[in-house]
């Protein structure tokens, strides 16, 4: 079972779908936030009428917004005026000034509820939370939008949250991974039935195979989604007839993710980790290209559940690798620019490790024809300002985990 027939539509028709939109809400966008008209200017909504189209933009990363939202607040002209009314505003750590989107889902929450196995008129206990932030309102809202009954449970005061689900039988769970299993041993402590408890949704954490496993146990079967403040919940599992999740997470419908190298607008192949850069067709709060400085990759193929769309890997770290290098600052950004300045490197990595009470770095790099480490140790001076070294690693030596920079010293010594 599906939630709508746009789960199952043909890629392809998704895509000729989502980039004959794309144009149109542009325009509007840039006429309504002028913020965005700012960091965008000069270009064409009508020309953007492809991937290619929208990788020619620069990705906006929340660093940028933070610096557009402090110099015009709250939101630096990223938000529609007209659209926060009788509206909510949420703050999240950053700082970051969120406007809540438009319509009865706004987080796209109801999708991943249904794959998840959870049905309209499911009692939902929705430990996210609701002071400041947005996620307890995006679950809560998409639970409603499904048809389920929500208890606003929010954070903390563990013992009340297992009154009320003792008292209110919820079948469902949805807050951070590892908070079920607090009250579940409290639950047992206490002597309290929450055996009522069959699904979960779960998201702001790690849900590991055995904290998974360990629900399975007691009769739960947990699937997690991948939500942020700014686009509500961007991709989320399924679950095969036993109730186990599919492999990877499916993109939600109305979203166009990309997957990028670190520091660039460059879209990676399908299968290479990079960083999450999402648009959306939030009216409300329009984010064209913004980087999530999480990292993910594209999973080859369909979902077994029958859904359509694009799976990514999941969370699968940060992709934010600043780094001080003896008192000076070392970006992505610079090691893809090193990278453009010789096309013949296939895949570069920045170590940094201490050399006796020193910082020392070197560049490793896979190259596709040869090339001499001399005039690449030159280019990492010019660009970076500090020395190091260029080792030559083997073709495919490289880990395949979008990190750019390795951090590697060790500060126990």
């Amino acid at each position: 079972m599906h939630f709508d027939r746009l789960e199952t539509r043909d890629p392809e028709e998704r895509e000729r779908a989502l980039f004959a939109r794309l144009p149109g809400f542009l325009k509007s966008a840039l006429a309504e936030a002028p913020g965005l008209a700012r960091w965008l200017k000069g270009v064409d909504p009508a020309a953007i009428t492809s991937r290619a189209g929208l990788a020619s933009l620069p990705v906006l990363h929340k660093a940028e917004l933070m610096e557009f939202q402090a110099s015009d607040p709250p939101f630096g002209g990223f938000a529609n005026a007209a659209a926060l009314r009788g509206s909510r505003v949420f703050l999240s750590p950053g700082p970051i000034w969120e406007p809540e989107g438009l319509g009865l889902d706004p987080g796209g929450g109801a999708r991943a509820f249904f794959a998840a196995g959870i049905r309209p008129g499911d009692i939902v206990h929705n430990a996210f939370a609701y002071h400041m932030t947005p996620g307890g309102f995006l679950l809560d809202a998409g639970a409603r939008a499904l048809g389920c009954t929500v208890f606003a449970a929010g954070t903390g005061n563990t013992e009340m949250q297992i009154e009320a689900a003792a008292t209110l039988r919820p079948r469902v769970y949805c807050g951070t991974p590892d908070y079920l299993k607090v009250m579940l041993d409290k639950a047992t402590e206490t002597a309290k039935d929450l055996s009522s408890f069959a699904k979960g949704l779960v998201s702001a954490g790690a849900l590991f195979p055995s904290l998974r496993a360990g629900y399975r146990a007691r009769g739960i079967d947990v699937l997690q989604c991948y939500a942020t403040a700014e686009f509500g919940v961007i991709a989320y599992e399924s679950a095969a007839e036993d109730g186990q999740p599919n492999p990877g997470m499916i993109v939600n419908e109305d979203l166009i993710v990309e997957i990028v190298r670190p520091g660039t607008g460059e879209v990676l192949p399908d299968g290479e980790v990079g960083e999450v850069v999402v648009t959306s067709f939030n009216s409300a709060y329009p984010m064209v290209r913004l980087g999530t400085g999480d990292l993910s990759a594209v999973l080859p193929g369909r979902s077994p559940c029958g859904r359509t769309n694009t799976r990514i890997k999941g969370w699968m770290g940060r992709a934010d690798q600043r780094t001080k290098v003896k008192g000076m600052f070392v970006d992505p950004r610079q090691i893809a620019e090193i990278v453009r300045r010789h096309p013949q490197i296939h895949r570069a990595r920045l170590v940094v490790t201490r050399e006796g009470a020193q910082d020392a770095m070197a560049l490793h790099i896979e190259s596709d024809a040869p090339l001499p480490t001399g005039a690449v140790e030159i280019t990492l001076r010019e660009v970076t300002k500090l020395g190091g070294a260029v080792k030559l690693a083997p073709k495919g030596s490289l880990p395949n985990d979008g990190k750019v920079i390795a951090d590697e010293r060790d500060y126990s010594t």
